[in-house]
């Protein structure tokens, strides 16, 4: 390998995210011929992750890094978003069963073989959904990264409507709890935002009971509410202020 080569190398391995990806299509926009990186793979650099996505070689693979490198190298903005959102943001921890989850929102539902990997610290899951017409977000810095993630606000909007697929009402709630400090502004805004009648009806049901300051500072006549019942679970307790049914163990929770 020549010197001019060796020296590439080098700088590529020092500018690289630990733990995070390299694109081949950003790799080539910066002077990396396919010819180069593929001579990079075969002298065992660059490990492949899937087609055209490669990282550093023994590298552990950090998910938050992978995402943040996703985001940096393609122009993208997909978000951490639900219960992973709220936990970056320092709220109350909700702790799954087995690997840990980091979800992820992604601008439509395809999303590429990286994303599926098992080779991240933790498990990537991928969603995308419609019902927010303007997403909120917010960039914090962790460990270097300047990470893109959903507003407090509309992360737990979210994981209302990942119910039942990935959270159940009885967590969320506890959750809930812990929302003491939300910015009744951005409140307002991301249930207006929200199209989702399930998930603001139950948002509001968890708030007032939950009993936090900001809640009767909303204006309940802007959100939209329709007048149709929603079964939101079975053998529930019917709430008639929201005309939805909730689990039985949340309604009697104090």
């Amino acid at each position: 390998m020549s010197i001019v080569t060796t020296s590439k190398i080098n700088q590529l391995l020092s500018d690289a995210v630990p733990g995070g990806l390299l694109f081949a299509a950003w790799l080539r926009k910066e002077g990396y011929s396919a010819q180069l990186i593929k001579r990079y793979r075969d002298s065992g650099w660059l490990e492949g992750l899937s087609r055209g996505i490669m990282y550093r070689k023994n590298d552990s693979l950090s998910a938050l890094a992978s995402v943040y490198s996703y985001n940096l190298q393609t122009g993208n903005k997909a978000r951490i978003a639900a219960h992973s959102a709220l936990e970056l943001f320092g709220f109350n921890h909700y702790v799954p069963m087995g690997k840990p989850r980091l979800m992820v929102a992604f601008k439509n539902g395809n999303v590429d073989d990286w994303v599926r990997s098992e080779k991240y610290d933790m498990t990537i899951v991928p969603f995308h959904t419609c019902i927010f017409k303007n997403p909120a977000t917010q960039s914090i810095d962790r460990n270097g990264l300047s990470l893109l993630l959903s507003s407090p606000e509309q992360a737990f909007l979210e994981c209302l409507h990942l119910v039942p697929d990935y959270y159940n009402y009885m967590d969320l709630y506890y959750i809930m709890e812990q929302l003491t400090s939300l910015d009744p502004d951005k409140v307002q805004t991301a249930l207006e935002n929200t199209s989702s009648q399930r998930v603001k009806r139950m948002f509001l049901y968890m708030a007032e009971k939950a009993g936090h300051y900001w809640f009767d500072m909303l204006d309940m006549d802007k959100f939209g509410l329709t007048t149709s019942k929603l079964q939101l679970v079975d053998n529930g307790v019917y709430i008639s202020k929201y005309r939805i049914t909730v689990p039985k163990e949340l309604n009697v929770y104090e």
